[in-house]
């Protein structure tokens, strides 16, 4: 039925496989659009969140998945700055993947911030002395950046394509794509930092507190070095499960492994520099304030297992994985690395968001506990649908992947 739609010399599904599958989707995305819907109206009083705990599921979540699509800026600017050609393969899924990051992530802070309605104080009256309006900032400017990167990409729709004045500007836009990565490139950069930063200057909060350097707390390039260690890989990770749904060669594996050498190598000077972080932290900054390495873990929720998997596991093993040669060019291999990478960086950013908050800092203050509720639980799977949905009509229509005809001969 929309067979004239499709890229050039590409097969897909059948019609009716296509609507059952987007239907199934849409089931959970129209799930968590009534619990979102919800909040709207009465407020974040139906979550699990309260006045403890006003970071949780969602800020936890926005940061892993802003943390995921920095693949997008990276690659870009590896592939149109530094001019690594063979980067043009994948180039095109980064910046779906990063549009789909970045737009959800915006749509889950209209949530947690309690009143929509006032979403636009952030930039008519922002607070200069934060951290997080540069955030704001960088995050909206950038969004926009992947919009008008998305946009020649679907302009290229082979319909649409033949509308001249389409087209052309689509042409144009690709010429001009440089410069639209240089900037993503200073955007993210900034902002990724700032998230990082936002918990480094909690003097109040001494498992997220760093010293740094000049304004800047070391979380700040710890966040910024994990995103572009993370990125690279999940957007490969990402082509292979499309790949085994589909049953379709999409990238080759070259350029996947180049990939994960990127990811690796980012990852390992992220490591590097974070187990010199937390010595410096549990040896000189927490003696400094009275406190032990001890005092910052409880029971097993809050245990120190959690940062041994964070580091150890999840970051210095798939590190490793991901440097070595002949570790990395094993496709089985490469995926485990990618996906304990992927899972290290999000535990990284949960402990910041809510062991940090649950640690008591008065003497008459207990350990507390945070759970998601369903409607936390619900809206973040909104976001995960959607992305699926996005991701979907992007494969089904768009040239997404300049290799897929000539692998599938």
């Amino acid at each position: 039925m929309d067979r004239a739609l499709f890229p050039d010399g590409v097969e897909r599904c059948s019609f009716g496989k296509f609507v059952l599958w987007m239907g199934f989707i849409s089931a959970f995305f129209l799930f968590g659009l009534y619990a979102m819907l919800l909040i709207f109206y009465k407020g974040i009083v139906v979550t699990g969140l309260d006045n403890y705990f006003g970071f949780g599921l969602w800020i936890t979540f926005d940061l892993a998945v802003i943390a995921l699509g920095a693949g997008a800026f990276f690659t870009g600017f590896l592939k149109y700055i530094l001019k690594i050609d063979q980067l043009k393969n994948i180039i095109n899924l980064t910046v779906i993947v990063g549009f789909i990051c970045y737009s959800g992530a915006m749509l889950v802070l209209t949530m947690d911030i309690g009143q929509p309605i006032r979403a636009w104080f952030g930039y008519w009256h922002p607070n200069v002395h934060s951290m997080l309006t540069e955030v704001i900032f960088c995050i909206t400017c950038y969004c926009l950046v992947l919009v008008i990167e998305f946009v020649p990409l679907v302009l290229e729709q082979k319909q649409l394509n033949k509308i001249p004045f389409l087209h052309h500007l689509a042409h144009n836009m690709h010429v001009n794509m440089a410069l639209f990565a240089g900037i993503g490139a200073f955007l993210s950069t900034f902002h990724q930092g700032s998230l990082g930063g936002m918990y480094g200057v909690l003097q109040g909060r001494p498992y997220a507190f760093r010293e740094g350097f000049f304004i800047w707390p070391w979380t700040f390039f710890l966040f910024v070095l994990s995103a572009v260690g993370c990125g690279p890989i999940f957007t490969v990770l990402c082509c292979t499960l499309m790949e085994k749904m589909t049953g379709r060669k999409l990238v080759d594996f070259k350029t996947k492994a180049l990939m994960g050498k990127i990811a690796g190598t980012m990852l390992t000077v992220y490591i590097f520099f974070k187990i010199l972080d937390t010595w410096a932290w549990a040896n000189n900054y927490l003696p400094s304030v009275g406190m032990t390495f001890d005092q910052m873990f409880y029971g097993v929720i809050y245990g120190k297992w959690l940062m041994f998997t964070e580091i150890i596991l999840c970051g210095l093993v798939p590190a490793i994985m991901l440097i070595t040669p002949s570790i990395r060019n094993n496709p089985t291999l490469l995926y485990t690395a990618g996906i304990l990478d992927c899972i290290g960086i999000s535990l990284n950013r949960y402990l910041f968001t809510v062991q940090s908050i649950a640690m008591p800092i008065l003497p008459f203050d207990n350990w507390q506990f945070y759970a998601p509720n369903w409607a936390e639980w619900a809206t973040s799977g909104m976001i995960v649908a959607y992305g699926i949905l996005v991701m979907s009509l992007s494969y089904r229509y768009l040239p997404v992947f300049p290799q897929e005809r000539g692998m599938n001969k």
